[in-house]
């Protein structure tokens, strides 16, 4: 009996785990699909709050816009750090206030910096699976730190009885703030986000950079090398320090 007790109590926080671990490695396929985005998972005891971890392929801000089409400009990387929120309720403000937390704290650990004069500079995204509230928008936009907010809905019910898209739309929302994409942020105002939607009425944001669509980008997998985060050990040496 008390057996029983225990795996039924266990069963709902195994599958809430299991739901947060398949979230983030969509999460991550869906921002190297669409986002040029590479990132890895981090998790673990002393991962400071942070989830995923990698870089942001980014044009530089002083890039022109290319003449040929389909062609690919040069990159730059931007440090990201990011949190993933697989839950049913909106997201609330508490997390984006987390996050400047995760970003201030790795800051002071590393010697990085958020803005543009560093070599790579620190963007912040929260990724959730419900849609955000007004509040946490708002809250956002006025945080001084690089800041990104995403929404991607749930998959659809395969069980469900109504028809639903072939291909269902992978991103909800994209926002971010002047922080990260006004005029004096660390993206000097070039990128955007255009809602754009296909023939069958589907429709996700783009994003355009210089008043072009940007293609997703990321380097192949002989260019491991150039993902190493010079200050990543440091990070989570000086964390598990902290927490022993």
């Amino acid at each position: 009996m008390a057996a029983r007790r225990f795996l039924s109590a266990v069963s709902p926080i195994l599958a809430t785990v299991h739901r947060g671990n398949n979230f983030e490695e969509r999460s991550m396929k869906i921002l190297q699909d669409h986002l040029s985005m590479s990132l890895r998972r981090v998790g673990g005891k002393s991962d400071g709050g942070i989830d995923l971890m990698g870089w942001w392929w980014l044009p530089p801000a002083e890039s022109e816009p290319q003449n040929v089409p389909d062609a690919l400009p040069p990159r730059r990387r931007l440090r990201v750090l990011a949190q993933c929120k697989a839950e049913k309720k909106k997201a609330g403000p508490h997390y984006v206030r987390e996050m400047e937390g995760v970003l201030h704290r790795y800051m002071s650990l590393t010697g990085s910096a958020s803005s543009a004069s560093s070599q790579y500079p620190l963007v912040a995204l929260l990724v959730s699976e419900s849609s955000f509230t007004k509040s946490t928008i708002l809250r956002a936009q006025s945080s001084p730190v690089p800041f990104f907010l995403l929404h991607i809905p749930p998959l659809p019910d395969p069980d469900a009885t109504e028809d639903v898209d072939e291909e269902p739309s992978k991103i909800g929302t994209a926002v971010w703030n002047p922080a990260l994409a006004g005029t004096r942020g660390l993206l000097q105002g070039k990128m955007e986000a255009r809602w754009e939607r296909s023939l069958t009425g589907a429709g996700r944001p783009g994003v355009w950079w210089n008043g072009q669509r940007l293609r997703s980008w990321t380097p192949d997998g002989d260019s491991e090398e150039e993902l190493t985060m010079e200050n990543e050990d440091r990070f989570f040496e000086a964390l598990a320090e902290g927490t022993s």
